[in-house]
């Protein structure tokens, strides 16, 4: 069923996150998350799927050549690691003190900034 008001999605990690990679060729690998594409349901991951583009010069950019950069990365092989024991943990949502929802460690019940 489709979202008729909010149409972004909601997901378990945000920008700024430092995560663990689940599964592929990083498995067990850790970063920081640099962005995250929603439509995709995709992140960018700091030293994660580390890609070559080949970059023709031009006028702009003289210096051509072979550019590492980081490639995408589906949101359901990463989890997030907790911040006050660098330990992965999985995420929920429920209600603070304020009444807005907020995520929460399911590990330990903190609430996550």
């Amino acid at each position: 069923m489709e979202r008729k008001f909010n149409k972004q999605a909601k997901l378990h990690i945000k920008k700024g996150d430092k995560v663990v990679v689940l599964s592929g060729n990083d498995k067990t690998k850790t970063g920081t998350v640099l962005e995250i594409l929603t439509e995709k349901n995709r992140a960018i991951v700091e030293g994660i799927n580390m890609v070559t583009k080949h970059q023709k010069p031009s006028a702009g950019k003289p210096e051509g050549g072979i550019k590492k950069m980081e490639g995408t990365i589906h949101i359901s092989n990463l989890m997030l690691v907790e911040p006050s024991n660098d330990k992965p943990t999985r995420t929920g949502r429920k209600l603070n003190e304020k009444g807005k929802l907020q995520r929460y460690s399911k590990k330990t019940g903190e609430f996550i900034k």
